[in-house]
């Protein structure tokens, strides 16, 4: 008993570190290649794949396997999920910084101009552009905020194809070894109680109408949807987690009323989430969703 116990806490705790891991690794790897040893390179090669290959696994800390926790949309109105947990677990590919079961959810308020998720001209354009940018980002439940950041600038998209690779390859490295603060962007850290906790991320710079401290209601406005951090369009990331910083959180399975629109499903907020997938123009392919979703156009694109 004592001895599975302790496994248990031990495999926990691996798993919670494997984002510090992947890149404290990766920083010893760097530094031997320049200027260590040979021995030393390979044995940092090794340790970096292994540390890839946990962050990249399928398990989740023992502690967080628990049933979905209800909560409210965080916004209203007409969205389209993207890389969400209802395809998909961990729903953004990976497990760091409590992404787990994070959801990115897309304005997308005119059936009759669906959106497209990537596209080859313009290269880039301005947030403001995008119906998303500005719509208000509500409180999912009642609870404290921990953290409010919004000084980090909204970037333009990257939404073309050539963007798309500039993100992924430098723009997301840079960000990386520069903090998580600058992966999620200006965002909202809310302490609903019980050891969950919401990140409400990609936020408007200067949008936040609440500080450490304030107490919140479930409905009520705390910022407004930019585009800042790691982000390829103005959208917002939601997720649950089980401690306030997203470095060595571990993520919360959550539901809405009615159920979470699985990717490519459109969710419009007081309502059943999950209306049948949104026709869109797109700039490649269809993509059948995963089950359980009808088959129909894919909009995923990397919002984040």
């Amino acid at each position: 008993m004592i001895t599975s116990l302790l496994a248990g806490r031990v495999v926990g705790a691996v798993l919670r570190l494997r984002t510090v891991l992947t890149l404290a690794t990766a920083a010893v790897l760097v530094v031997a290649s320049f200027t260590g040893p040979r021995w030393l390179t390979w044995a940092a090669t090794a340790c970096f794949a292994a540390a890839l290959v946990l962050l990249f696994a399928p398990a989740t800390p023992p502690e967080t396997r628990r049933e979905p926790i209800e909560v409210e949309p965080p916004v209203r109105g007409r969205w389209v999920a993207v890389n969400s947990p209802a395809s998909r677990t961990p729903s953004h590919g990976t497990h760091a910084y409590g992404q787990t079961y994070a959801i990115d959810l897309v304005h997308d308020p005119d059936p009759a101009r669906p959106r497209v998720a990537l596209v080859r001209w313009p290269l880039a354009r301005p947030p403001r552009t995008f119906p998303g940018y500005g719509q208000p980002v509500l409180a999912p439940a009642d609870a404290v905020v921990v953290r409010a950041s919004d000084w980090q600038r909204d970037h333009w998209s990257r939404n073309s194809w050539p963007a798309v690779l500039y993100m992924m390859l430098i723009e997301g490295s840079l960000r990386e070894l520069t903090g998580p603060g600058r992966v999620v962007g200006n965002h909202i850290v809310l302490d609903l109680g019980d050891g969950v906790y919401a990140v409400l991320a990609h936020l408007r710079r200067r949008s936040a109408l609440v500080t450490k401290g304030d107490r919140v209601r479930a409905g009520q406005p705390l910022a407004a949807c930019g585009n800042s951090g790691n982000s390829s369009e103005p959208h917002l990331h939601f997720q649950l987690m089980d401690r306030p910083g997203v470095l060595l959180a571990a993520g919360l399975p959550f539901t809405f009323p009615g159920g979470v629109p699985a990717t490519g499903q459109v969710l419009v907020a007081g309502s059943a989430p999950a209306e049948p997938p949104v026709a869109t123009v797109a700039a490649e392919p269809p993509v059948a969703a995963e089950p359980p979703v009808a088959a129909g156009a894919d909009q995923s694109g990397p919002a984040d």
